[in-house]
């Protein structure tokens, strides 16, 4: 959680609409080894067949127990921690490997086999540690990476490659690439009234970078998620002109003239992965007919998702709106990546959604 309005705007994510926040390993480790002195890595460094998560997904883990990340959970997770605890005790050393078969070894119904990497770092790493870390902060990057002569994996940013998918680390003479960062779709959401609040707070976990704005600076909570860029702006609609392009926008502010304003404006312009509008079929059909008049085309029309959520969910409680929010901008956001952003929004109609106002 962070606190702090921005009203001179952040810099705003690459014009795809994806930045890149995640669990951010490297800085994870800085962290752990400035608070208890060690931290130990675990990766998943190969994956065959079905698995919970992909090849390159990360755990850190603390002496005192603690970690953050995941490869999974269930008894692969647990036999991981279990793991790294005792090459924290060790101390540090080469990197170790194992390769376990989900399905005869821990029972786990997935069929697959994984192969996780467990290194260890300490206070001796940091200098190491500290341009990984930043890089991995600043955006998408590649890491090249290989075993040194004493069996600890070393690492160099590779800083004209973005990131790309981890590459077979296997024989260890060999080197192989590990991407760092994952993409974060951008989220544009306008109002901070009680709905608002519940999808900023819903949207926290996911992969989306969200700039949550309001003419009201009071509207805004004193703590907001990390992925949350509080904006107070008296004129909302003016930040759609550095919206980056497929960024989904969703509206809900405190008046239905500013929400006309801004949706009119989101749908004009005619580069956005989601328009959505907090409301009622009837109050999309009096948007939809007012900007008709107003000549936008019915084509574009067709693109406002409202009421907003997934089908099938009837709850008006600001938490039941919001989740059911979120799950729709993650496919959506799977839709856009995968290349079908044109059907994206028209695949949402407003009678297959939900009623919210």
């Amino acid at each position: 959680m962070h606190a702090g309005i921005d009203s001179e705007r952040d810099p705003v994510p690459e014009r795809s609409g994806l930045s890149r926040i995640a669990m951010l390993a490297f800085r994870r480790l800085i962290e752990a080894i400035e608070a208890e002195g060690s931290a130990a890595l675990v990766t998943l460094a190969r994956v065959e067949g079905s698995s919970p998560r992909e090849a390159g997904a990360r755990l850190v883990v603390r002496p005192s127990g603690g970690f953050q990340g995941t490869i999974g959970g269930g008894a692969l997770e647990w036999v991981a921690l279990a793991a790294a605890q005792a090459a924290l005790k060790d101390g540090r050393g080469p990197a170790s490997r194992r390769s376990l078969a989900l399905g005869p070894e821990l029972a786990q119904c997935c069929g697959g086999r994984v192969e996780w990497r467990i290194e260890t770092f300490d206070q001796s790493d940091l200098a190491d540690l500290a341009p990984i870390a930043k890089s991995e902060c600043a955006g998408p990057t590649t890491l090249r990476a290989k075993i040194g002569s004493d069996g600890r994996v070393e690492r160099a940013v590779e800083p004209n490659r973005r990131g790309e998918d981890l590459t077979a680390s296997l024989p260890a003479a060999g080197d192989w690439i590990e991407p760092i960062g994952e993409s974060a779709r951008t989220v544009y959401l306008f109002g901070a009234g009680h709905v608002g609040r519940a999808l900023a707070l819903a949207l926290a976990p996911l992969p989306f970078a969200v700039r949550w704005i309001d003419s009201r600076r009071e509207a805004f909570p004193a703590h907001a998620p990390a992925n949350v860029t509080l904006i107070h702006a008296p004129e909302p609609v003016s930040e759609l002109r550095n919206a980056p392009d497929h960024a989904l926008i969703i509206v809900m502010t405190h008046s239905h003239p500013l929400d006309l304003e801004i949706v009119a404006e989101a749908l004009r312009s005619e580069r956005f992965g989601y328009v959505g509008l907090i409301g009622s079929a009837t109050k999309r059909a009096r948007f939809v007919s007012q900007m008709r008049q107003a000549g936008l085309p019915n084509a574009r029309l067709s693109k406002l998702v409202c009421p907003i959520g997934i089908p099938g969910i009837e709850g008006k409680d600001p938490a039941v709106i919001a989740a059911a929010t979120a799950a729709q901008l993650l496919v959506i956001s799977e839709k856009i990546e995968g290349g079908h952003q044109s059907t994206a929004c028209a695949s949402l109609g407003p009678e297959q959604s939900s009623i919210n106002l």
